[in-house]
């Protein structure tokens, strides 16, 4: 531990690290620690085509961990003139070099690739060669000398073996907001280093919309479980190594977004909620790439993360921290329960002024965490997403699923599930389940779930592909909408249970069903676009919930968090500590 912390040292940004308690930054360091000693040694992988975005972190982590390679003329006094076998692998000649003459046979396409070569330079640069630092240097210089998005190539250069969605321009044009951020904070930070003001200015000026753009209406890839890490590893690049205050302020606005907002829907190792470009392969604890990088900072689970992203040596490098009202955020340290009425951008928000997209709906207790999409899932989007406690995994996930539209009415506790197609439910193979009187009831350890069906039969269940530990339920639809009403209870399960069949009603019309319990109502209109919604008894106007983040409207004074739509501010009360974060107003 003591030699990682001195290598960790001689590598971080000369920036103080941002103050932490003690314990939270021994536990970072810890979990840091353990994080680079699983990867195996020498393993880096090609620089072929993009595949730096794997290989050069791995050469990294092992110099991290302190593996010597052979001897050379160049190297700091801090290793007894030896340098890892590491630094001779971020020196190595590129597998393509020909096609980036242009640039002295140093590869700045691929995004993924940009965000290794930014850490290389600057945050290894002690340790490189001189001969192949000025290389480097003079070679950013030639890429940054006008602006590289405006410079082509004869045709299409691919980032992959078979990608289609090649660019012909210098530097990767891809919009995507994980690597239009990796585009902007690379060719910012290169054009800087080399003094070209012109393309410097131009990139400052993007960076700032972007993050402006977080504080007015959110991110478009809005709370990713497979993207939002890459957002991280990259804004903590511009964090460290910007010289501008301004920008390095930008780069702090950005992170402090990412973390506060992410922090929600972490939760013991596991990342739940309504998410964008969410592919299925998140769904458990530690297994989204969100989990990974917030879990990092936050802890806070009883299952060590055994996954290797060597993604993270970003994060383990930087000497950013998140605010403390992200830490209480994500170990749920705040009065529960509390629902939030979020809004969600349109994909690429930043390109043009559209209203929100998605109408989300978060519900926590100290047992689960419920959130859905009046707009269901689709396409690339999740709508439907639980985490529920457990003491030995972190935390168990409940997921309904479709292939066919349908539409989603949540209020706290409840909700109810139209659509056109059947259903299927993820859920733990620990779960307890038994049908009584027409009702499915799921026992989880401290959280119990009764679905109502609508139009719909119980099926057979079958191994999740891919998750071990948890099963597919099937259903059999009948002719027309169909769906499900849902009610999530604590305490005794026997008395959850009684209350249900009991009390608990379900009422269906064609289109329309509502769901009665002993305390709560929610009543849902299907209609194939963003659904009619009553909540208690009240109709949703839509064009009120357009805030990115706020409490229920009849919640106000207990407003954990909340970012007015386009207001420029996100502000949070947890633990009695008001925390606000925003962007500077620019004078020029």
């Amino acid at each position: 531990m003591k030699r990682f912390l001195i290598l960790l040292t001689l590598l971080l940004s000369q920036e103080t690290v941002l103050a932490w308690s003690p314990q939270l930054e021994a536990e970072f360091q810890q979990r840091s620690k353990e994080h680079l000693e699983k990867f195996p040694t020498g393993k880096y992988g090609s620089t072929a085509y993009e595949y730096e975005k794997q290989s050069y972190p791995r050469a990294m982590i092992d110099f991290l961990r302190g593996n010597q390679g052979d001897a050379l003329s160049e190297v700091s006094a801090a290793f007894a003139n030896s340098v890892p076998e590491a630094i001779a692998f971020l020196e190595s000649e590129d597998k393509q070099a020909e096609l980036h003459s242009h640039t002295l046979g140093i590869d700045f396409y691929s995004g993924f690739t940009l965000k290794g070569q930014v850490r290389k330079y600057f945050g290894f640069g002690q340790f490189l060669s001189p001969g192949y630092k000025s290389r480097m240097r003079e070679a950013m210089r030639l890429f940054t000398k006008v602006d590289p998005l405006t410079q082509h190539f004869d045709q299409p250069r691919k980032f992959w073996e078979n990608s289609t969605d090649n660019c012909d321009t210098w530097v990767d044009c891809r919009d995507t907001d994980n690597l239009k951020a990796m585009r902007e904070v690379t060719v910012y930070l290169l054009a800087e280093e080399t003094r070209n003001e012109r393309t410097r200015q131009i990139y400052k000026d993007r960076i700032y919309q972007k993050v402006r753009s977080l504080y007015q209406t959110g991110q478009g890839e809005w709370d990713s479980e497979t993207y939002l890490g890459h957002g991280l590893t990259t804004y903590v690049n511009l964090y460290d190594y910007a010289k501008d205050p301004e920008v390095k302020q930008l780069a702090k606005s950005a992170l402090d977004w990412f973390t506060t907002t992410g922090a929600l829907k972490y939760w013991r190792g596991g990342f739940g909620g309504p998410s964008k470009r969410d592919y299925g392969k998140g769904n458990c604890v530690w297994c989204s790439g969100a989990s990974q990088a917030l879990g990092l900072y936050f802890g806070d689970s009883p299952v060590k993360d055994a996954s290797q992203n060597p993604d993270l040596v970003h994060l383990i490098m930087s000497s950013y921290r998140p605010p403390a009202a992200a830490v209480a955020l994500a170990r749920k340290e705040f009065t529960k329960p509390l629902e939030l009425l979020n809004s969600k951008p349109d994909y690429l928000n930043w390109k043009e002024d559209k209203p929100p997209a998605f109408h989300e709906t978060m519900y926590f207790t100290n047992s689960y965490q419920l959130g859905t999409l009046a707009e269901g899932s689709a396409v690339d989007w999740s709508g439907f997403k639980m985490m529920a406690y457990n003491s030995r995994r972190g935390v168990d996930y409940f997921i309904p699923s479709s292939s066919k539209p349908h539409s989603i009415a949540q209020y706290q506790n409840l909700a109810v599930w139209l659509g056109t197609g059947d259903v299927q439910f993820f859920l733990p193979k620990s779960a307890v389940v038994e049908i009584l009187r027409g009702k499915l009831f799921i026992k989880l350890e401290k959280t119990y779930l009764a679905i109502a069906p609508i139009n719909l039969k119980f099926g057979n269940f079958t191994p999740a592909p891919n998750y071990p530990d948890d099963l597919v339920l099937s259903t059999i639809k009948g002719e027309g909408i169909a769906g499900f009403a849902l009610e999530v209870g604590e305490g005794n399960y026997d008395n959850f249970k009684l209350t249900t069949l009991v009390n608990s009603q379900l009422k269906t019309n064609g289109e329309v069903a509502e769901y009665v319990s002993l305390k709560n109502r929610v009543k849902l209109q299907y209609t194939g676009a963003t659904p009619k919604v009553w909540r208690d008894g009240r109709y949703v106007d839509w064009n009120l919930y357009r805030d990115v983040y706020r409490a229920d409207y009849t919640n106000l004074n207990r407003a954990t968090i909340y970012q007015g739509y386009k207001s420029g501010k996100l502000k949070v009360i947890v633990n009695g500590v008001k925390s606000q974060f925003g962007v500077f107003d620019r004078q020029h």
